[in-house]
This record gives structure tokens, C-alpha cells and sequence, in this order.
């Protein structure tokens, strides 16, 4: 299989992945783990356990160490920030806020690898903004805003979500060992500092059974395996096509929340998601395809 179609089945892994990991985090959450705590153990697992054996491809990349750890912050709060919000928000809503994600891509792949918009770019992108205040009107009036907390941090970790995705495109000579250490590292640093603000976040662990630091131990790993089945996906993807792909989230988290969380959308909710589908789904053309420029440095 070549590494282009071998990408393909690894985001869709990672994006199955994505849409199931909520629910173990929301037992963590009941069995008093808080979001932050889940995070940094989620990411600080497979970090520890790789750093000693693959440090080497990391210095490696040395002179990509810029946008390395620009990766690391972004990505940081990327992943801490979907836990946080899957954990208080209602997952629909919080995935669907997530996934505006193509617009923030259009946007800085522009900035950052000079993709120019074609001529629907703009068109798609306004779509997927009205899909995204259909969806978060309020029923009794008011301003189409995120209505809670786990709303707002949806939608930034989305921006950054989209941001990381560029980025790792960017560094594409960096293989994915050393984009992965970035990863696992920079969620790490974000949930060490998140902890600063919080004065009881290890209660649990006076009275919590082995079960829980086994389920612990186990997210980690498979955040591990996920985060290198995507670094291996986006390394071999267009930041647009990529995240196409992991529209297939929101197939999984649909199913997902409705069966293990009896959670639904209403009807304008749903035609709110459907245009931001769409617009993700016609993401992969709002470039302006131009063989006289090049990307940008």
C-alpha cells in the first residue's frame, strides 16, 4: 500500500478514535479525574515512554524546531481543550464547533503555505460560518454565541486544531516520530500549567481503585497509537483533504453520544450541522490552483 492510500485508513482511525474517546474520559470525570488530570496522564504516558527511544529523531528535526514547537502549543491545547469540552459540553454541539476546523485552515494555509483562495472559497467558508450561527441561535433571542464554557473552548481548540494540522504539513520533511514527541509533549506542558490554577485536581487519588488508573493507563496508549496513525495521515495528505476525512468524526460521535449518552440534536441544530458539513465536505476546493506560486517560506 503507498503511503497515500496507507494515510487515508489512518485518519479515519484517528478520527474514529476521536469520536469514542469522550466516553472513557467522562467515567474518568465521575470517578473524580478531572479533564485536566486525564490529559496530561493521557499524553504524558506515551511521551515518557517514547522519549528515551526516539529523542534522537527529534534532535534530528532540529531546524524545524521553530514550527515544532509552535506544533506543541497548538496541539496542546488542541487536545486538552477537546477533553475539557467533551467532558461539561454536549458532545454534538461540541464537535460540531470543532469542526469548523476547514475555515481555520483555509485561513492559515494561506498565511503560513500560500494557498490562495479560488474564486468559492469565500462563498464555502460564509456557508459554513451560517451554518455554524444556525446552529448556536438561541431559541429565545439573543446574539449566535457559544452558550457555556465548553462551547467557547470547542471552538478555540478547533482554531488550533486547524492550525496544527498546517503546521504539521509544513514541517513535512520532520518524520512522524518527532511530530508525534511534539504532540504528546506540548498537551503535557499545557496540562501542567492548566494545574497551576487547580489546588485539589489529584484528590482522587487517596480512594480510587485500580480499575481507574487502569482505564487511565489504557486511554494513554491509545492516544499514543492514534497520534501517530495521524502525524503518519496528515504527512501524507493536504491539509484540506485531512480534514474531509476526519468529517467522519462527527459520524461516530453522532452514534456514539445518542446511544451511550442519549444526547440529540433539535432540527435547526441539525441544519446547522449539516451546513457546516458541507462546507467542510467542498473544503478541498477553495483553493485557487496557481502554478506560478510557490508556497510560501
Amino acid at each position: 500500500m503507498t503511503p497515500r492510500l496507507l494515510a487515508i485508513p489512518c485518519l479515519l482511525f484517528g478520527a474514529s478514535m476521536w469520536g469514542l474517546i469522550w466516553y472513557p474520559y467522562r467515567i474518568l470525570q465521575l470517578d473524580g479525574v478531572g479533564g485536566v488530570v486525564s490529559s496530561l496522564a493521557s499524553y504524558a504516558i506515551p511521551f515518557v515512554l517514547a522519549l528515551p527511544f526516539f529523542w534522537r529523531h527529534f534532535h534530528s528535526a532540529r531546524k524545524h524546531y521553530g514550527w515544532l514547537l509552535l506544533l506543541a502549543l497548538a496541539a496542546g491545547w488542541t487536545n486538552m481543550g477537546y477533553v475539557l469540552a467533551v467532558i461539561d459540553g454536549e458532545i454534538m454541539r461540541v464537535v460540531l464547533l470543532f469542526y469548523l476546523a476547514p475555515v481555520w485552515t483555509v485561513m492559515f494555509a494561506r498565511w503560513i503555505l500560500g494557498e490562495k483562495l479560488s474564486k468559492w472559497g469565500w462563498l464555502i467558508m460564509v456557508f459554513s460560518f451560517a451554518g455554524a450561527l444556525t446552529m448556536l441561535w438561541p431559541e429565545g433571542g439573543g446574539l449566535p454565541l457559544p452558550a457555556n464554557q465548553a462551547e467557547w473552548i470547542a471552538l478555540s481548540a478547533g482554531m488550533t486544531f486547524a492550525f496544527a494540522n498546517v503546521v504539521t504539513r509544513k514541517v513535512a520533511e520532520a518524520d512522524i516520530w518527532a511530530k508525534s514527541l511534539a504532540v504528546w509533549g506540548g498537551v503535557t506542558l499545557i496540562a501542567l500549567i492548566a494545574l497551576l490554577t487547580e489546588s485539589q485536581a489529584f484528590a482522587f487519588a487517596e480512594n480510587v481503585s485500580v480499575t481507574v488508573w487502569m482505564l487511565l493507563a489504557g486511554v494513554g496508549l491509545a492516544i499514543g497509537i492514534m497520534t501517530l496513525a495521524v502525524q503518519y495521515g496528515l504527512s501524507h495528505t493536504s491539509a484540506n483533504q485531512a480534514i474531509i476525512i476526519f468529517l467522519f468524526e462527527l459520524v461516530v460521535a453522532a452514534i456514539s453520544s445518542w446511544y451511550l449518552a442519549n444526547e440529540t440534536l433539535n432540527l435547526r441544530e441539525w441544519v446547522g450541522a449539516i451546513m457546516i458539513v458541507a462546507g467542510g465536505l467542498f473544503s478541498g476546493h477553495v483553493e485557487r490552483k496557481d502554478e506560478n506560486t510557490q508556497p510560501a517560506a
